[in-house]
């Protein structure tokens, strides 16, 4: 037991949008049921491909300001989550192209855009929820030079992507290890992921911090769903369900 109160897992659920507010319910709901707890962190877009505006659904808006009264997390995930950047050079076009389906927005934005979009998008969510948010997530964990720059101009406290968990406004590294999330978009990422998370379930023990991720089209596939409860209720039973926040008071 006091090895488990040392180890944390954070779990999160991106693409908290009003485009999927039943599933983002039900994956809430799911994770409640698999750890006995709301400690989660939801990741919040302001206007979904510029097709679901969060500014124009107060029931939606409603829903999340009372599940941060409730103390789940908020991040705010981009503003669109599409990508509509030209990107330079092969390595980024090589990441916009198979690392995601068009989504990673801030791989090619300019540090005055990426601004931008940061500062107007955490005035809207904490508008929404009534308190500061927790901090940053890129679609797809993708961040350019110039995201990277804007996310120090504008002092968020964390931001993470798929190995580590860091504070912008000195690069300190909060937590490492790569996180556990699921792919729906073929069958051949349905099975990688299936396989990646049975391998991560034995890996990934030793680790410290453990970081789990949900995305509203896991909840399409039963064999995903059927993965994400063994892998959280194995990971609930060594590493207590814990907050981002938690690291940064740790660091």
């Amino acid at each position: 037991m006091r090895d488990r109160a040392t180890r944390k897992l954070l779990l999160s659920i991106h693409d908290v949008t009003p485009r999927f507010d039943a599933t983002v319910e039900r994956l809430h709901d799911r994770l409640c049921r698999l750890t006995g707890t709301n400690r989660m962190a939801m990741l919040v877009v302001p206007d979904h491909w510029g097709e679901a505006p969060l500014a124009n659904d107060p029931g939606f808006g409603a829903k999340l300001r009372a599940w941060a009264d409730q103390g789940v997390e908020m991040f705010l995930h981009g503003w669109f989550h599409r990508d509509d950047s030209s990107h330079a050079g092969a390595g980024a076009s090589f990441k916009a192209r198979h690392m995601t389906a068009g989504e990673g927005e801030f791989l090619g934005l300019s540090r005055e855009e990426a601004q931008r979009r940061l500062s107007d998008g955490r005035k809207l969510v904490e508008d929404v929820i009534g308190r500061p948010i927790a901090g940053f997530v890129a679609p797809a964990w993708l961040y350019g030079e110039g995201a990277k720059a804007a996310l120090r101009d504008e002092g968020f406290a964390m931001a993470e992507d798929h190995f580590r968990v860091w504070r912008p406004r000195d690069g300190a590294v909060l937590a490492r290890g790569p996180v556990i999330s699921w792919a729906s978009r073929s069958r051949n990422r349905r099975l990688s992921s299936l396989g990646f998370a049975a391998l991560a379930r034995t890996a990934l023990k030793p680790l410290p911090v453990v970081r789990i991720a949900l995305h509203p089209g896991d909840a399409n596939y039963q064999a995903l769903l059927d993965s994400i409860d063994r892998t959280v209720k194995s990971f609930a039973r060594s590493h207590l369900p814990a907050r981002y926040g938690d690291l940064a008071c740790a660091a």
